[in-house]
């Protein structure tokens, strides 16, 4: 079964397209404010979207944002190589269970191997929101134990 949505990264003249993965972000994960209330101008937008290590895709069903990703590119020293760090990932809630996130994942994935990424990676929290997350990636990744700690620079 063919999907209907499209999925694809968003380019760096995209702000509109942009807009709208942040406004899904917001609804999504309850933070309207947090993805709303202060965004960035359109010139850091373009610097960040044309950057190289920063990479938004979105999902988009009859002009709709349903889905989107955004991560970044992590540039190693010991060796000639990257990873990919999965920021966020969210899913409109009627969207759901269709494969979107699935989708955002494997076009990260070739993004990722066609810069010379050697691993992608993501972070969920252990609650219960987070339940249907940590199915997905435990279907496409191996699961790590960490502890992850929040360091003010203030």
């Amino acid at each position: 079964m063919t999907p209907d949505y499209e999925v694809r990264r968003v380019g760096r003249d995209e702000l509109a397209l942009m807009d709208d993965l942040l406004g899904l972000f917001g609804e999504v994960f309850g933070q309207p404010d947090v993805y709303g209330g202060q965004r960035p101008g359109a010139a850091y937008m373009r610097r960040l979207l044309g950057s190289g290590t920063f990479v938004a895709l979105v999902a988009v069903q009859d002009g709709v944002v349903v889905g989107g990703l955004a991560a970044y590119e992590l540039i190693k020293f010991e060796q000639e190589r990257s990873e990919m760090y999965i920021y966020d990932l969210a899913v409109a809630e009627g969207c759901r269970r269709r494969g979107v996130a699935t989708a955002l994942i494997k076009m990260l994935k070739r993004i990722a191997a066609a810069r010379g990424a050697w691993v992608m990676y993501v972070q969920a929290d252990t609650g219960p929101e987070d339940e249907a997350a940590i199915a997905l990636y435990s279907r496409l990744g191996v699961r790590e134990e960490v502890l992850h700690f929040d360091i003010p620079v203030t």
